[in-house]
This record gives structure tokens, sequence and C-alpha cells, in this order.
């Protein structure tokens, strides 16, 4: 089966790109993760952010 190009220059645009460090994920503990699930399922509606002010 004929390629596409030669194999010499494979991976070539990949080698040239300056690398980037990933940045650092923000991960919500667990326990608020949970309570953010049950209230989706239990209400059927987004939940609140407890940071905000409730009206």
């Amino acid at each position: 089966m004929p390629s596409h190009g030669s194999l010499t220059k494979a991976g070539k645009v990949r080698s040239q790109t300056p690398k980037v460090e990933a940045k650092e994920k923000h991960k919500e503990s667990p326990r608020m993760r949970n309570k953010m699930e049950f209230t989706k399922r239990a209400n059927g509606q987004q939940p609140s952010n407890s940071n905000k002010k409730r009206r």
C-alpha cells in the first residue's frame, strides 16, 4: 500500500512545536461534587453556588 508522503518526514510538525506547560487544574472536593450531583438529580435543576447570596 503506498503512503502519502515519505515516512522520513513523519512527526515533523510535532517536533517543531514549542512545549507548553499544562495548567494546573482546580478540582473541587469530593464532598462538594457529590452535593452538586445530588442536587442536580433531586431537583432537576442547576445547583446554586454556596458563595452567592440568595435573594
